[in-house]
Order: C-alpha cells, then structure tokens, then sequence
C-alpha cells in the first residue's frame, strides 16, 4: 500500500503546473504520510502505522482505540 494513508485513506490527487504563460504540465499532490508506531494499551502492543499528518492529530485528540475502530469500520486498516 504506497502513498496511502492508512487511517484516513487519502492517496495522490491529480493537478496541474501552471506556468507564467499559462502552459499546463501534469503533477501530484502527495499526502503527508509519517511512518509511526502506536501504543495500544487495550493489546498491550505496538503497531507501525503509514499515516498521514492530519490522521496524527485526529489520533492524538480521540485515541488511537477509537480511531483503529472507526478506520476498520471505514475499511482502511490492514492491521
């Protein structure tokens, strides 16, 4: 799973460059992902996560319990 988030599940989005003269080349957007390893008390273990920035702070403010449950429900995790 390359460039995805695994909590969020945001990918690459499709754009364009576009020059002084108006002249239009095709580019990325990349998501910002973060390799990261979380603490999950209830397990009494560590998982490693590709996340993205937002997806930290979402995990940072709800708990990362909550987040693993919603992110499953969503069917974005693989752990």
């Amino acid at each position: 799973m390359a460039r995805v988030c695994q909590i969020t599940g945001k990918r690459p989005q499709v754009g364009n460059n576009v020059s002084h003269s108006n002249n239009k080349t095709k580019r990325r957007f990349l998501p910002n992902l973060q390799k990261k390893r979380f603490y999950i008390p209830e397990e009494d273990k560590w998982i490693t996560l590709k996340v993205s920035a937002s997806a930290i702070r979402t995990i940072n403010k709800n708990g990362i319990t909550s987040v693993l449950k919603k992110a499953r429900e969503n069917g974005n995790v693989l752990v």
